[in-house]
């Protein structure tokens, strides 16, 4: 139901290359790290965004959505559910085109309010499961 196979090719394929990970950070046992190396692959800039900002996979860190100086296409989400809408809110106020919220990120308002926002939106689904599916 969140998560239609065009809208996924659409932000896979269509909606842009650069991809902000909010929760993004060099720990190699966290999942968003794993995941950005596969979107890197698949030619995907990311952008790392946690409050430590620090540079991974070669690519600058920022603390937040609204300090990255240049526009992001995707927001991908890595925190939890409870904290996931005031990101998703913060990707519409930044412009970016659509968010994507990671597996067991669920919140049902905040993929409503960012549908309506205009912003493509995949909840509780993986890009790097997915990206693969695609070629």
């Amino acid at each position: 139901m969140y998560a239609d196979q065009d809208t996924i090719r659409t932000i896979l394929t269509d909606t842009g290359d650069t991809w902000a990970v909010v929760g993004l950070s060099n720990n190699r046992n966290r999942a968003a790290y794993g995941v950005a190396e596969v979107l890197q692959r698949f030619g995907k800039r990311i952008v790392p965004v946690h409050p430590k900002a620090e540079t991974v996979h070669g690519e600058q860190g920022y603390a937040s959505l609204d300090a990255i100086p240049f526009p992001v296409d995707v927001v991908d989400v890595f925190v939890n559910s409870e904290l996931a809408g005031a990101v998703a809110d913060q990707a519409v106020a930044v412009g970016a085109k659509a968010v994507w919220f990671q597996l067991g990120v669920v919140d049902e308002a905040a993929y409503e309010r960012t549908r309506d926002a205009g912003l493509a939106m995949v909840m509780d689904r993986c890009p790097a499961i997915e990206i693969p599916r695609l070629r």
